[in-house]
């Protein structure tokens, strides 16, 4: 109602029915209860990402689906902040550093999962989650049209096989590149003819 400049801590526990120190024993400021959730969310996903998971591609694409069902259920609320945050410098600030830390969370923890893993692999793929997902967070926040996490979930999809990471494998493609062991003492040529079998 006041827009954020205008609210005063005072303003904010007053309408949460709880005292100003009760809520600097919770929050640091105000930044802090427009992030709240995420501070939550941080937290849920760093339990999810230590449990086992087959596929730990799949499994950060998981957790990211787990940030847009969140906002997804309340979309009203998720918009309102939206709107707040885009119009105050510092908040846009602090969301850029939160954004950062899904991708520093998922990169992380695929170093973990995948070792050996080429740190490039990694950040990248962390990076490419976090922008999908804030491409389609982005359509569920600028437009009062319903966007399901279907399309999250797609995107996702599209993106493993791009990847060629994805749970279910990959068809074969012609540039696909197939290693075959032969004891050193068979011939030359049933090494050709057994590969020659294979294409």
């Amino acid at each position: 109602r006041h827009g954020y400049e205008q609210t005063s801590v005072e303003q904010i526990a007053q309408s949460a029915g709880v005292s100003r120190s009760t809520f600097f024993r919770q929050f640091g400021g105000k930044d802090d209860v427009v992030f709240a959730d995420h501070e939550v969310l941080l937290a849920q996903l760093r339990d999810f990402l230590a449990e086992p998971h087959e596929n730990p591609w799949a499994a950060v694409c998981a957790a990211s689906v787990q940030v847009f069902r969140h906002f997804a259920a309340d979309p009203e609320l998720a918009r309102h902040r939206y709107a707040v945050v885009r119009e105050v410098p510092s908040l846009r600030d602090r969301e850029i550093v939160t954004v950062f830390r899904y991708e520093r969370l998922f990169d992380e923890y695929l170093r973990h999962a995948l070792p050996g893993l080429d740190p490039i692999d990694a950040v990248a793929f962390a990076a490419m989650v976090t922008a999908v997902h804030n491409h389609v967070l982005r359509r569920l926040l600028r437009d009062t049209k319903r966007v399901p996490a279907s399309t999250l979930t797609d995107a996702y999809d599209d993106l493993m096989h791009r990847f060629g990471v994805h749970p279910d494998g990959e068809p074969p493609a012609d540039d696909d590149l197939m290693v075959a062991s032969f004891p050193r003492r068979m011939p030359a040529a049933e090494v050709a003819r057994r590969l020659s079998s294979l294409r």
